[in-house]
C-alpha cells in the first residue's frame, strides 16, 4: 500500500474503481429477486424481508401478473420468470426501463421508456401497465417489481393534463434544485399511478412489490414516487413546494387548475394510510444504498484501507457538499493519517443550474472537490469519486467523475478555466478533457448515488 509517488494514482484509481464496481454488484437486481422468491409444491412464496426472520406471504394465486419498471426492469422480471412455474403466470408480463437498459426477454413485453424526462413511450407502457393491474381478479396476484427511475419511466398524467405539461412540469422541477422528495409530491398528485395510484388500480387483487431502492432514507413513497404504498403528502404540500422553489408563475396552466382543485377538494387525494386497498398489499425491500455501502466497505477493507462511512446520506447542493468532504479530509489529514482510509458515502445531491453547460450532479461534485481541494490546501495524496450506479449521470454518458490532484492541471493544460467550467454548470466538457469522466455504460441497477474517498499517508 505504499508504491513510489508515480505508481500511487494509478493504484488508487484503480481501487476506486474495483470499490465503485463492487457497490454495483451487490445491488444486482436479478440476485436481488431471487432471494425473495421460492416455490413450494407449485405455490409462489414471497420474503417479506431480508432480515432472519425468514416471514413469508403465500396463497394459492391462481394467476400472477407481473409488472415492472425502473432501471433494473428487465433483470427483476427475467428473475420473477425464471422462478415463477411457467402456468401460473400471465400472458401479459411487462417490463418498462429506460432506452439504454432495453433487452429481449423470451416471455416478456419490454418497453424502452425516456428518464428523466418521460416521453410518449412511457405513457403507452404506462397504459399497459394500468391495463394489466385493472384486469386482475381476486384470486390472482400482481407482482410488481420496482427499481429507480420508474416515476418517469411510466408517466400517466390524470385527466386534463397533458404529457406535454407533465414533462414540462418535471423539467422545471429537475432544474430548481429541489430535492427527490418534493419533486415525486408534485408528480403523484398529477399521475394516476404513482402515490398509491398502481395499488387502487389492482385492488381487490392481491398485489406485492419487490422494491429495489434508489432513495437513501429507503421511504418507500419516495421510490418510483411510490406507486403501492400510501401517500402522506397532500395537494397543499404540492402547492407549497412550487411556490418554494419560485415555479408557480412557471408552471403550465393545466397544472396549477389542477392543483388548486385538489387544495380544494374538487379532486380526491392519493390515497392514505388507512384506505382499505392495502388491505391486500404488502412489499419486500430487496436492496438498497446502504447495502451497497456495506459492501463497498468490506471490499475497502480487504484492500488494506481503514474504511468509514459517513453516517448521514450526502444530500445538498453538490458544489457544496464536496467542499464540506474537502475540510473533513483536511482535518484527518492535519490529525496525521497513519494508514490508507476510505471515506465512503451514499448521496442524492442536487444540481442548482444557473449556466448553460452539460454535466449532472457526480460530475459537479468531483469537479468542485478538486477545485475545493486547491483552495484548501489538501496535502496529502487523495482520489475522490462520485458516481450514480445506474451508469448515467444527468443528460450525460457518463456516471460520474473520478479526480485527483492533477485533473485540475490537465484541464488548464487543454486551455480551459476549472472554476469557470463549474459556474457554467459545464462540468462534463471540464472532466472530459482531463480524462476523469467516470464512464461504466449502463448497469442495469440503480440504488442512487457513491461516492468514495481515497486518502494516503
Amino acid at each position: 500500500m505504499n508504491p513510489p509517488p508515480e505508481q500511487l494514482t494509478a493504484l488508487a484509481k484503480q481501487h476506486a474503481l474495483s470499490l465503485f464496481a463492487t457497490g454495483i454488484s451487490a445491488a444486482d437486481p436479478y440476485q436481488a429477486v431471487q432471494q425473495c422468491l421460492t416455490v413450494e409444491n407449485q405455490q409462489l412464496k414471497l420474503r417479506l424481508s431480508l432480515d432472519n426472520s425468514l416471514q413469508y406471504r403465500t396463497q394459492h394465486w391462481s394467476k400472477v401478473h407481473l409488472i415492472a419498471f425502473g432501471k433494473a426492469a428487465c433483470a427483476m422480471i427475467k428473475a420473477a420468470r425464471d422462478i415463477i412455474p411457467p402456468q401460473l403466470l400471465s400472458d401479459n408480463a411487462i417490463a418498462v426501463t429506460n432506452y439504454e437498459n432495453v433487452c429481449v426477454i423470451e416471455d416478456i413485453n419490454v418497453f424502452g421508456a425516456a428518464h428523466p424526462l418521460p416521453d410518449l413511450a412511457g405513457l403507452n407502457a404506462a397504459q399497459q401497465c394500468a391495463t394489466i393491474a385493472q384486469q386482475a381478479q381476486t384470486t390472482e396476484l400482481v407482482l410488481v417489481l420496482i427499481s429507480g427511475g420508474g416515476s418517469a419511466l411510466i408517466p400517466y398524467p390524470v385527466d386534463g393534463i397533458s404529457l406535454a405539461d407533465k414533462i414540462a412540469t418535471t423539467d422545471l422541477l429537475l432544474a430548481s434544485g429541489a430535492p427527490i422528495q418534493a419533486i415525486n409530491c408534485v408528480r403523484k398528485h398529477l399521475s394516476r399511478l404513482k402515490g398509491g395510484g398502481l395499488a387502487k388500480m389492482a385492488s381487490p387483487a392481491d398485489l406485492h412489490a419487490l422494491i429495489l431502492s434508489d432513495v437513501l432514507d429507503d421511504d418507500l413513497s419516495a421510490i418510483a414516487s411510490g406507486p403501492t404504498v400510501p401517500d402522506a403528502t397532500t395537494f397543499n404540500d404540492a402547492l407549497a413546494i412550487l411556490t418554494q422553489y419560485g415555479l408557480s408563475d412557471c408552471i403550465p396552466n393545466s397544472v396549477m387548475d389542477y392543483l388548486t382543485q385538489g387544495q380544494h377538494g374538487h379532486v380526491a387525494e392519493t390515497p392514505k394510510a388507512d384506505d382499505p386497498i392495502f388491505n391486500t398489499t404488502s412489499y419486500t425491500l430487496v436492496g438498497s444504498n446502504s447495502h451497497s455501502l456495506n459492501a463497498v466497505f468490506t471490499a475497502a477493507q480487504n484492500l488494506g484501507y481503514h474504511p468509514q462511512i459517513y453516517q448521514h446520506p450526502l444530500c445538498g447542493e453538490a458544489k457544496e457538499v464536496a467542499e464540506h468532504w474537502v475540510l473533513d479530509a483536511k482535518q484527518w489529514i492535519d490529525q496525521g493519517i497513519t494508514a490508507p482510509m476510505a471515506f465512503l458515502a451514499g448521496g442524492e445531491t442536487t444540481v442548482t443550474l444557473k449556466g448553460q453547460g452539460v454535466g449532472g450532479r457526480n460530475q459537479e461534485m468531483a469537479l468542485a472537490f478538486a477545485l475545493a481541494a486547491q483552495k484548501h490546501g489538501l496535502k496529502a495524496p487523495w482520489l475522490f469519486l462520485s458516481g450514480g450506479t445506474d451508469g448515467r449521470d444527468g443528460p450525460t454518458d457518463a456516471a460520474g467523475g473520478i479526480v485527483d490532484p492533477n485533473t485540475l492541471h490537465n484541464i488548464i493544460t487543454a486551455g480551459l478555466k476549472p472554476s469557470d467550467l463549474l459556474d457554467n454548470n459545464d462540468s462534463y466538457t471540464a472532466l472530459k478533457s482531463a480524462q476523469c469522466l467516470l464512464m461504466t455504460g449502463a448497469t442495469g441497477t440503480n440504488v442512487a448515488d457513491l461516492q468514495i474517498l481515497l486518502i494516503y499517508p
